[in-house]
């Protein structure tokens, strides 16, 4: 039942900054100048096709063969797996996709989950981490570089899905876009646990190295996020200079729409796409688009680094949030922290709480935790994991609530005194 607050005027996503300016065209440059086939990023972001678009997250990536500029939408695609060889286009692909959205999507309505392990590809965005970006709370830089905090990162995005989840489960909807105008025309109760929701994009360069190093602790937060996070706004968009079926196959497999630059061979081409086609690409920009089963080709818009740093520096001299969007705790798995978590020092001080009323109920929901105990999101999912880790509860179930192991109050007190 919803449960509807009474109140004069719908609810403003855009409130906390509403003076926000978009960057302006002007901070790009026209290469007529240079070679007929440069395409520049201001035709593709001043045409018609890119500000007229009501997709939910416009790309503009391009040129057709056609002469015709190609605007995209990440939200039906649902996720992008980019490779080409180095120095073939791929970075200025990426920074094309990541500058089409800024253009387009107020940070209310869009943050960015950065992950680059090369260290300078992807440093530029920090500026505007108060903006457009999230991060766990207590991870310094915005970008990630580095395979363990990678590898918390995606598992606490694992966690942002399954809350979001249960939101839209509680809300009786089966998407953010309706979930957001229950919130916005205030059906949904904030004081029950329920928030505006953000589109979060996922954009990981050079996957093969975190791949290389963290393992299956990579690859399978990544393909369960592929698999189930679209309903709830979660995007991904995967770059790689090494497509070999080694590393990529279980990522692969859950990405639709799939960006080949120039490669080297017809193997590494069959890889991305499926089909040849790819290794005669002429370079510097060309690239093959595969989605919806159609293959198209596209010369992809160019953006040199000077432009980049103008347009996040336009951002980042606005009024943001105090912070960068704060992704949910989750349990460092490489600790020893089953150990530790009945230490009366250590375990949250609402544990032997939200156990008695996860097991009183028999319900695992984190969503309970939340609405009962009136707790925040991250506090919530903490608490989940935690109980898992004491036994009260199994693993994850996506959006249904986990098993609950102890049946009887007696057990759990016994347990709890036990612990104590």
């Amino acid at each position: 039942m919803e449960n509807r607050i009474v109140t004069e005027a719908p609810y403003d996503p855009y409130m906390d900054l509403p003076n926000y300016k978009f960057p302006t065209l002007n901070l790009l440059e026209d290469y007529d100048v240079m070679s007929r086939q440069t395409v520049p990023l201001i035709e593709v972001l001043g045409s018609s096709n890119f500000k007229n678009t009501k997709f939910d997250l416009p790309i503009a990536i391009g040129r057709t063969e056609l002469t015709e500029y190609f605007v995209m939408d990440l939200a039906k695609m649902p996720h992008l797996l980019i490779a080409g060889a180095t120095g073939q286009g791929k970075s200025v692909g990426l920074n094309t996709i990541i500058t089409s959205l800024l253009y387009k999507k107020h940070p209310a309505d869009l943050k960015f989950v950065m992950m680059d392990p090369k260290k300078i590809e992807l440093s530029v965005y920090n500026k505007i981490e108060r903006h457009y970006l999230a991060k766990l709370p207590n991870v310094e830089d915005a970008v990630i570089t580095n395979t363990k905090k990678a590898v918390n990162t995606l598992n606490s995005l694992c966690v942002e899905m399954d809350m979001r989840y249960n939101l839209l489960n509680d809300a009786q909807v089966k998407g953010i876009k309706e979930y957001n105008v229950k919130f916005i025309s205030r059906k949904l109760n904030p004081n029950e646990g329920h928030r505006y929701l953000s589109y979060i994009v996922l954009v990981v360069d050079e996957i093969v190295d975190f791949i290389s190093t963290g393992g299956k602790e990579i690859e399978l937060p990544i393909a369960r996020l592929a698999q189930l996070a679209r309903a709830v706004g979660i995007h991904l968009i995967i770059a790689t200079s090494r497509p070999s079926v080694s590393i990529i196959k279980t990522v692969k497999a859950n990405f639709p729409a799939r960006v080949a630059f120039r490669v080297i061979s017809k193997a590494d081409s069959r890889e991305i796409l499926d089909r040849d086609g790819a290794e005669r690409l002429n370079g510097k920009g060309d690239m093959l688009l595969f989605a919806e089963n159609k293959l198209i080709r596209i010369r992809c818009a160019f953006a040199d680094t000077l432009e980049i740093e103008k347009i996040v520096e336009f951002i980042g001299e606005q009024r943001g949030y105090p912070e960068a969007y704060a992704l949910p705790e989750c349990a460092d798995e490489s600790n020893d922290f089953r150990g530790s978590i009945f230490s009366a020092d250590e375990r949250d001080s609402m544990f032997d709480d939200a156990a008695r009323l996860i097991v009183s109920t028999q319900s695992g929901s984190t969503s309970l935790i939340q609405r009962k105990l009136k707790l925040g999101y991250a506090r919530s999912g903490i608490l989940m994991n935690q109980l898992e880790d004491a036994g009260i509860v199994g693993i994850s179930q996506g959006s249904k609530p986990r098993e609950v192991y102890i049946k009887d109050m007696q057990t759990l007190e016994n347990l709890l005194q036990e612990k104590d």
